[in-house]
């Protein structure tokens, strides 16, 4: 039956399916090497019998947590990410956590670990950028 309203994909989405949507457009931006999670701040989705890491959907809210490549101002990958989902949650605030770099010489697609300390890394929220330390 239609309602005659319109409604945005995030709306309709359940989330586990939205956060798949979101880890697939993540993950194909070109300065993002993967999803993560920062060791004592857990940033997941969790449903029946699976977690969806460095994605966590909530009402009103996005909250993305990834390795950039290295090359790119952060600010500018965190807007990279944004821009990557925003068609995906309209009226969601998205935060994007950068938790850690690779190396300048790491090849893409290298398995490299989270090299901080719990509580160290880049929080942009709303395009304000500060440490986190």
């Amino acid at each position: 039956m239609t309602t005659g309203v319109d409604r945005a994909p995030a709306e309709i989405a359940e989330p586990g399916a939205l956060a798949d949507q979101i880890v697939s457009a993540v993950t194909r931006c070109p300065d993002v090497a993967r999803l993560t999670e920062m060791p004592g701040i857990p940033v997941a989705t969790y449903l029946p019998g699976r977690t969806v890491s460095g994605v966590a959907v909530r009402t009103g809210e996005v909250e993305i947590c990834v390795v950039a490549r290295y090359g790119l101002p952060l600010p500018q990958i965190a807007a990279q990410v944004r821009q990557a989902v925003a068609p995906l949650v309209p009226g969601r605030v998205v935060d994007v956590v950068i938790a850690d770099i690779t190396s300048p010489d790491e090849p893409p697609g290298a398995d490299i670990g989270a090299s901080r300390p719990p509580g160290e890394g880049e929080v942009t929220r709303n395009g304000e950028e500060s440490a986190n330390v």
